[in-house]
Formats: structure tokens, C-alpha cells, sequence
């Protein structure tokens, strides 16, 4: 996953706040949609972008599949942009 597809999926603001609740914790689909005027098939579009990007990650518990935050994606934006700041190259010389 680059960084072209994270961008992506953080430029929609239900996705952003989609990441936001799951820093609470795990939920389940219907647990999240609760928070949305949305349709359940939207929401479903909006979880497979954040998966895709390596934004959340989904476990299957029973009937249910739990999502979570996987914050190594994040990790790897912003030290990213922290190099971008202090003027560091993110590549290898030849």
C-alpha cells in the first residue's frame, strides 16, 4: 500500500471520522454506522477504502467482524512528513 491510496482514503470526511471512533476501540459495522446518516452498503464502500489504504484492520468474532485502527500506516505518513519538515531526503543516494 503507498501512500497515494492512504491520502485517498483520508480525504473523505466519514472515513476520517470513521478512524476517529475506532480509536475508542474495536466495533462492529453496526456499532459504527449508528453514528452515520448513511446506507449500510455506503458504509461498507467507506470500510473496504480504509482496509484497502491499511487503515483499519477487520477480525471476524463469531457472527460479527470487529474493526480496528492500525496506526502503522499513520506511523509511516507522518514520519514521512516529519522528514519533509526537517529537509531529510526519503530516498537512498546512489
Amino acid at each position: 500500500m503507498g501512500f497515494q491510496e492512504s491520502f485517498k482514503a483520508l480525504s473523505a470526511p466519514t472515513r476520517r471520522q470513521i478512524l476517529s471512533l475506532l480509536r475508542a476501540g474495536p466495533m462492529t459495522a453496526g456499532e459504527i454506522l449508528e453514528h452515520f446518516p448513511i446506507t449500510g452498503a455506503s458504509l461498507s464502500h467507506h470500510l473496504s477504502v480504509l482496509k484497502n489504504a491499511g487503515l483499519i484492520d477487520d477480525e471476524k468474532k463469531g457472527k460479527y467482524i470487529l474493526y480496528t485502527l492500525n496506526t502503522t500506516v499513520l506511523d509511516d505518513i507522518l514520519n514521512w512528513i516529519m522528514s519533509l519538515k526537517k529537509g531529510e531526503p526519503d530516498y537512498e543516494k546512489p
